[in-house]
């Protein structure tokens, strides 16, 4: 053990300091992607093939005009569900841009669709913002309203279906439909055709279907499905393979620097009350973007939520809460000068960490930038003042109502700091002033984003968290509120949830209110906590699902 710590202990003995415990298991990783290096020779040639076969999908799928609407849809969606739509994104643009205008101008080319094909042409529309009606599907129910029978031996047709109606948006009452009719069915046929390979991709896709999927992940998988299908593309598959490994490559060698600061910062034995994950922090992260552009905008956000993760612990499991204020202050005033009133010594070492690291973000970007760092800056201040509120909550014994406890833990979610702060290493002709101004004023998609954050970590963490001391989730407050059983509560936040996700499909809808590449964030985000959060706090107590992903993105190449 450190002599700080030691000192800290022996403190803690003298003033007969009490502290919640909570033992979080030791990081499962070890050193193992401490070092890693790929040789420039290596690196350059799998680079050069990328190029060399995107030339050639280029020309084969987006280079020749075609009639087959059918068709050209199909190969946009194994596009992008091979990981490869950030390589094509103007052609993929410019070829939906054309079957959207066809949808409106020319709609009888659509009159004979049958229920895959409308899905499909449905969902690519939506995912990229076009306001495609979802009155397309009324052809497919019958007299009395519902759908129709027929459609049930449809499994491909039901399974499209099923993923078109994840990008429903508030009041489209036929995709709610939709998700309930085929979810009954796709459940039915996986329960009665075990062996059919089919079975494995609804499985997957009703515990995670597309739109809440991690781009990477599905990726991996995928890549392995549309092998063994007879009509692939050939160069297509190539150039997903070798692209997957080039992405590995680059993010293992991003983790092994993270993995050198984080083993720098010594967190195990500075801040032993708090969760070592590293690993599973920059796979959150790796979530949020993943393309070869966004590699600085990764090393800093992996950073930043490292940090925000100890001041979690921090204020949540181990300081006290004459400590908590004198932090609060410190990083309110955000002055290296306020470091000799911060004692014990953990409180030091914490504060010039955060001073420091976002000193070397305003480094690494150019003069003109830094503005952007200190706008996320300002949203860690916003973030740790929330966490204080809470601790006061709970030192004061005091149990707020619902209305209250959200002004305050939506901001403790931590997702208002991480969508700030995914825009500091981001290029400058996307991260405009405009957009920071878009963002200071609470926009919808950051609000939905913040709000799936909050209630899903409270619907699986709450019975954990109640076993200490620690403040009341929201699932409590809503109850005390509108006097109501947990049952009911943990209904009401679910359905919150949903709407929550609706709200994001809104907000990609044309004309948006910034790029494209600043909502993906939020989207992403998301999807992240589906992924971690789900049925499980996987983040906290690494489980399967954590492992698994780690391994597919991080460990296990593609031959």
């Amino acid at each position: 053990m450190s002599t700080q710590i030691l000192a800290s202990s022996q403190n803690d003995k003298i003033h007969n300091i009490v502290r919640p415990t909570t033992n979080y298991h030791p990081p499962i990783w070890g050193e193992r992607f401490l070092h890693y290096n790929i040789s420039e020779e290596e690196l350059s040639y799998k680079q050069q093939r990328v190029q060399e076969l995107k030339t050639v999908v280029r020309k084969e799928i987006f280079g020749e005009s075609t009639y087959d609407v059918s068709k050209q849809l199909k190969l946009i969606d194994a596009v992008e569900r091979l990981g490869l739509s950030y390589h094509f994104e103007s052609e993929i643009e410019n070829e939906l841009e054309g079957i959207y205008n066809k949808s409106i101008y020319q709609n009888d080319l659509f009159v004979d669709e049958d229920l895959h094909d409308a899905s499909i042409r449905f969902r690519l529309l939506r995912q990229h913002g076009f306001k495609v009606s979802s009155d397309t599907f009324e052809k497919f129910k019958d007299e009395d309203g519902n759908f129709k029978e027929c459609l049930v031996t449809n499994t491909l047709g039901l399974l499209s279906l099923y993923e078109a109606s994840h990008l429903s948006c508030l009041g489209e009452n036929i995709l709610d439909e939709a998700l309930a009719f085929t979810t009954t069915h796709l459940i039915k046929f996986v329960a009665n055709n075990k062996e059919d390979p089919l079975s494995n991709e609804i499985s997957r896709a009703l515990e995670r279907p597309l739109r809440k999927s991690l781009v990477r992940l599905h990726a991996k998988h995928f890549i392995s499905i549309y092998e063994n299908e007879a009509s692939h593309n050939k160069v297509l598959l190539q150039l997903a393979k070798v692209d997957f490994n080039l992405l590995q490559s680059m993010h293992k060698q991003e983790l092994s620097e993270i993995s050198r600061w984080w083993k720098e910062l010594d967190c195990a034995h500075k801040f032993p009350f708090a969760r070592n994950r590293i690993v599973e922090l920059y796979l959150w992260i790796l979530g949020v973007y993943y393309e070869p552009q966004y590699s600085c905008a990764r090393n800093i956000l992996t950073k930043i939520i490292a940090l925000a993760s100890i001041a979690d612990d921090i204020y949540d499991s181990y300081g006290t809460f004459e400590e908590l204020e004198l932090l609060t202050e410190a990083i309110d005033r955000w002055d290296i000068n306020f470091m000799d009133k911060l004692n014990p010594e953990y409180l030091q070492i914490y504060y010039r960490k955060l001073l420091n690291s976002f000193e070397e973000f305003e480094q690494e970007l150019k003069k003109e930038e830094t503005y952007k760092v200190h706008c996320g800056k300002e949203a860690f201040k916003k973030l740790l003042r929330g966490y204080f509120d809470e601790a006061r909550w709970l030192n004061e014994g005091y149990i707020p109502s619902f209305d209250e406890h959200l002004k305050v833990s939506l901001i403790t979610s931590g997702y208002f700091m991480l969508m700030a702060c995914s825009l500091v290493g981001m290029e400058n002709n996307i991260v405009t002033k405009e957009v920071l101004e878009w963002l200071s004023k609470d926009p919808k998609i950051v609000r939905a984003t913040a709000s799936i954050c909050r209630f899903v970590d409270d619907l699986v963490g709450r019975k954990f968290e109640q076993e200490r001391n620690h403040v009341t989730s929201t699932v409590e407050c809503y109850m005390k509120q509108y006097g109501v059983f947990e049952k009911e509560a943990c209904d009401e936040l679910n359905k919150r949830v949903v709407n929550a996700w609706k709200e994001i499909n809104e907000e990609f809808l044309k004309p948006t209110d910034v790029a494209s590449p600043i909502l993906v964030r939020a989207l992403n985000l998301s999807r992240v906590i589906d992924l971690l959060y789900k049925n499980e706090d996987n983040y906290t107590h690494v489980g399967k699902v954590t492992k698994d992903s780690v391994t597919a993105l991080l460990i296990d190449h593609i031959p």
